[in-house]
């Protein structure tokens, strides 16, 4: 149906279970944390490789310019005003609000055609192309509201933003549940003169629609369709309290100063000690602060540790009973609509498929990565002994984790000049000139186009065709912007030229608002036919941001990881060119949207590709690297991140619809017989666990993303990263489909691996049994 997805950590609104397909699909921080005290690890490189490359242009140098001295980045020699993006009339809060209004109009008016389509043998031909039209009317709107709530320092845009936002899904919700739309599709579907019409991205959308609809309960009688509507508003309204209170701080603990004795850290530690001392009374010290932080790190007394350890990870009863509560209506949802679970119901449409197939995956992972996660506990283990002097090693508990391995900052491979935003920005577009022919244009907004000063407009411009879309990067924190890293997807690929607008009726003035907004986002691309919309999208960090006290912005490596994360996406969107919104670019499989932006971290393993950090490189050949760093602790994070996504199934499953479910029996449990750490008695870590809310049983996402593009990497790119070759082949085979082909296939044929094409429980398997290159050692392997 017209449905918003969610993405990875994909910073989400107040997310339906189903939507009108094609909103809000990747507006979450699509960055997904690594394990804690992980660290990326450098891939060896296969031979020593040279690139020539010229000097820094004048391109290159105005990128680091317009990043790092923006007071002086571009000279403003356009006066004209205009409004958000361009359009004309977003100049107030108010625009949007009526911008709405006529949306809503223009989208009755849409439905209604739809409807009267089976009067018409010329309309039915064009129902799949309307349904996506319609899709694309009403996101284009909410998208946009999305970023605004997320973005504008302005508190009355944010509050028209969230009145349109609040407007438009409610008459979402409506076309999610409606009987008409699926009955006009049905007869769409059961014509095979019109299928014979559909070409690959068209059958997809619809099928897309289709899965949709009977998802949302379409086939039930009113009164469980009205069930399913009701389960569903319950759903958001607890998902919603479950992550408030995820994110409520815990209770603050009581820390005798003698606890404090012998601490490793000098620093803060040092003044909690001090602090101790001079007041005479027990420090109370909040879970998630810096002082807890610091003395899990550093308190050399296991007391001390496992005090703060089960205080930051202790939940009261009524957090427990709000998630338990989610979890069972999700399973009364599956259930009403004839799946057998939540997950059941959720991996239909997905790479994995099936629970069954995610659990062969995950089984395999844990299976492979095992024996390197007991060997770093033995590590553990034996520091542990050293510390206290014991005859035998002891056993390693949750609380010792930081203590004995703690978390090393991520670091790059090789030795790199200071790396401003600027410079990143400078070999991303030089990377993307390499490996696709595309680069990164810095370009001056017109007064009125950006909400802030500190957004910086950028032109993705094809060596041939020319501007191919837009990149708005607002990359710096400031009071009242949303937190962690984001892709936004204001605007979709779309053909427009075969619209067919003049059928939809004469609507009058109220809705020339809309029609000029829609206007605006039409373009004719050099020595193509026809008319495209082009992407826009939008990048959300919270980077310190550059003054002349401080200079430019310098990046910790972890920064930068994230930046060419969210690259990964943004490049998704730009080069995924499709006829139809609802598959356009990272409009796809919440399982293989990952594989993008993970993939691009991969990049900053290469010498090579670090090479390009230089302004003046002179494409000197690079010299063979290994692993720069080796931390024992990677594999036990990783295998953790293997246990929270087999939580997540099994808290998925039929489960919760037992008399006697407990979320925390559970996960007691599953760390009993499966973990490598003992589970905490009085801990219930599941409170904590945000993402089953926004990822309900597809939290093994991003282990599936990691896995795939560790191998692509490794036998696509690692050669030679710079191969324009290479680059075109995983364009031509992967990114220009976005959500129009199966992800299988493009997998299997990339890798050539047809073994993979069908994508079932053996694929799952195989996937399972590659080693994720990033974060599992193995001896003698680097």
């Amino acid at each position: 149906m017209l449905s918003k997805t969610a993405g990875n950590a994909l910073r989400s609104p107040a997310k339906q279970i189903f939507r009108f397909r094609g909103c809000i699909h990747e507006n979450v921080p699509l960055h997904h944390p690594l394990p804690r005290g992980a660290s990326r690890t450098a891939v060896t490189q296969a031979g020593p490789i040279a690139h020539s490359m010229i000097p820094a242009s004048q391109e290159d140098k105005t990128l680091v310019t317009l990043f790092d001295n923006p007071t002086s980045a571009l000279s403003l020699t356009n006066f004209h005003h205009t409004g958000l993006f361009g359009h004309p009339s977003l100049t107030h809060p108010r625009a949007l609000i009526s911008l709405a209004n006529g949306t809503l109009v223009r989208a009755q008016a849409l439905t209604d055609r739809i409807l009267r389509a089976p009067q018409s043998r010329e309309e039915l031909f064009k129902v799949v192309k309307n349904l996506d039209r319609l899709s694309d009317l009403l996101c284009g709107v909410i998208d946009l509201a999305e970023l605004i709530r997320n973005s504008h320092p302005d508190r009355q845009w944010v509050e028209a933003a969230n009145h349109a936002y609040e407007i438009l899904c409610e008459f979402m919700n409506i076309l999610n549940t409606h009987v008409g739309l699926y009955e006009v599709l049905k007869v769409v579907f059961t014509d095979p003169d019109i299928v014979k019409t559909l070409g690959p991205e068209a059958y997809q959308t619809a099928l897309i629609f289709w899965k949709d609809f009977e998802k949302s309960a379409i086939d039930l009688p009113p009164a469980q369709r009205e069930q399913f509507v009701r389960l569903s508003s319950e759903i958001i309204v607890l998902g919603r309290h479950f992550l408030r209170e995820a994110a409520t701080p815990r209770p603050p603990i009581s820390i005798k100063p003698s606890d404090l004795n012998g601490l490793k850290d000098k620093g803060l530690g040092v003044r909690l000690q001090l602090q101790a001392r001079f007041t005479q009374r027990d420090l109370s010290v909040y879970p998630g602060s810096l002082q807890a932080q610091m003395i899990m790190r550093s308190a050399p007394q296991e007391e001390t540790r496992r005090k703060v350890y089960i205080g930051s990870y202790s939940s009261t009863r009524e957090q427990i009973e709000i998630l338990e509560d989610l979890l069972r209506k999700r399973a009364e949802l599956a259930r009403l609509v004839g799946s057998e679970s939540f997950s059941h119901m959720s991996l239909d449409d997905k790479m994995a498929r099936t629970p069954e197939n995610v659990q062969t995956f995950l089984n395999a992972l844990m299976d492979h990565t095992r024996p390197a996660a007991k060997g770093a506990l033995h590590t553990l283990s034996v520091r542990k002994q050293a510390h206290l002097k014991l005859p035998s090693a002891p056993i390693i508990h949750a609380w010792d984790r930081d203590f004995y391995c703690p978390p090393e900052p991520p670091s790059p491979p090789i030795p790199l000049p200071p790396l401003t935003v600027g410079t990143v920005f400078m070999a991303l577009s030089r990377l993307f000139k390499h490996m696709y022919g595309i680069s990164l244009r810095p370009v001056h907004p017109e007064p009125g186009e950006v909400w802030h000063s500190d957004v910086h407009k950028l032109e993705v411009v094809d060596e041939e065709k020319g501007i191919i879309g837009w990149i708005f990067a607002d990359l710096f924190a400031r009071r009242g912007k949303a937190g962690g890293a984001a892709h936004y997807t204001v605007r979709c690929s779309r053909k427009t030229d075969d619209d067919d607008e003049r059928n939809d009726g004469d609507l009058g003035e109220e809705v020339q608002q809309s029609l000029e907004f829609e206007a605006v986002k039409r373009h004719k691309l050099p020595g193509q036919e026809g008319v495209y919309q082009l992407p826009l999208v939008v990048l959300l960090c919270e980077f310190a941001p550059p003054s002349a006290s401080r200079g430019p912005t310098v990046l910790e490596w972890h920064e930068v990881n994230t930046l060419f994360h969210e690259m990964g996406h943004a490049m998704h969107s730009m080069i995924g060119r499709t006829d139809y919104q609802n598959v356009s670019g990272t409009r796809c499989a919440t399982d293989f949207v990952e594989l993008p932006s993970i993939l691009m971290e991969h990049f900053l393993n290469s010498p090579t590709v670090l090479s390009l950090f230089s302004p003046d490189s002179t494409g000197a050949t690079v010299p063979q690297t290994g692993n720069h760093h080796v931390d024992p602790c990677h594999s036990i994070d990783t295998y953790q991140q293997f246990l929270l996504a087999a939580l997540d199934q099994l808290y998925h499953s039929s489960l919760p619809l037992s008399s006697d479910f407990s979320s925390t029996a559970i996960h007691a449990d599953l760390i009993n017989s499966s973990g490598l750490i003992p589970y905490v008695k009085g801990t219930s870590y599941q409170t904590q666990f945000g993402h089953l809310f926004g990822y309900g049983a597809t939290y093994y996402s991003y282990l599936l993303g990691r896995a795939i593009a560790s191998r692509v990497w490794s036998n696509v790119f690692s050669r030679d990263p710079l191969d324009r070759e290479v680059g075109e082949k995983y364009k031509r085979e992967v990114l220009r489909y976005g959500g129009g082909k199966d992800p299988w296939t493009m997998v299997a044929r990339l890798l050539g691996l047809p073994e993979l094409e069908n994508g079932d429980a053996e694929a799952m398997g195989i996937v399972g049994r590659w080693r994720l290159e990033d974060e599992v050692g193995v001896p003698g392997r680097h």
